[in-house]
């Protein structure tokens, strides 16, 4: 599949942004010395952490090389590695695991939650931001419009790269041997986008990679064509003109028993 585009993804900034800075401001006590950063993408979560612990040992961790390109640009005094979090290994117990947008890409949840708490030190925190919108039309859509011909043969089932994360129960369940406590929630989002074409440009940059990677240009051309047109339907315009993103988000802050 193509590397992820640093420049598309930061093209709504600001809105992937909000759901880190929340997620950190549940995160609480101040010390923290080893701190790892897991799909850090181009440094933006990063950069909350460095403010928020400015004098902690902390990692930027990424499978993409363009996404850490544009990570160390902006952030030059960071570490920032490439690895894949399945088997990501730290040198060090960490005192924060944070992963925002990042572990919903990953597999066998059920797993990972237990490896990840296994990485802190005790009293160390695990704090999980995670997409919840799988069923949002954005993503219904997207694998309908896959499921037709001609690109059916061509995409396959795309829709496996992007796994359906578990249930709070359920994570709740996985969580609590392990924690001293645990915090969830969830949160819909209503993004103000001027179009729906900057819907597109969204998932674009995330949702979509695996539906495009296997099509050469004209035939990514047309799929987003057809897509465009779904979206068209599925997002009407408001009275001024611009159109609202529901983007549901689950999150989850476990402390490490002591």
């Amino acid at each position: 599949m193509p590397d992820w585009n640093p420049e598309l993804y930061r093209q709504f900034e600001a809105e992937r942004t909000r759901p880190a800075q929340e997620l950190l401001a549940r995160v609480t006590g101040q010390r923290a010395h080893h701190i790892s950063d897991l799909g850090c993408g181009p440094g933006n979560s990063t950069e909350l952490l460095k403010q928020r612990f400015p004098q902690a040992d902390l990692t930027g961790i990424d499978n993409s090389g363009t996404m850490l390109e544009s990570a160390r640009t902006r952030l030059p005094g960071c570490t920032f590695e490439q690895a894949d979090i399945t088997d990501w290994q730290p040198a060090a117990p960490q005192d924060l695991i944070y992963a925002n947008a990042s572990l919903q890409w990953l597999p066998d949840h059920p797993t990972l939650m237990p490896r990840l708490m296994a990485l802190l030190a005790p009293g160390g925190t695990l704090a999980v931001q995670m997409p919840d919108n799988r069923n949002e039309p954005t993503h219904r859509l997207m694998r309908e419009v896959a499921a037709r011909d001609p690109w059916k043969a061509k995409i396959g089932d795309a829709a496996a790269d992007r796994v359906s994360i578990l249930s709070p129960g359920e994570y709740y369940d996985l969580l609590s041997p392990l924690a001293d406590s645990v915090d969830l929630w969830r949160t819909t989002y209503f993004h103000i986008l001027p179009s729906t074409a900057a819907v597109v440009d969204w998932v674009r940059a995330t949702g979509l990679r695996p539906f495009l990677a296997p099509l050469d240009h004209v035939g990514q051309q047309t799929f987003l064509q057809h897509y465009q047109s779904e979206i068209d339907l599925a997002y009407p315009k408001r009275r001024d003109g611009n159109v609202l993103l529901a983007f549901p988000r689950l999150f989850l802050v476990a402390r490490r028993k002591i």
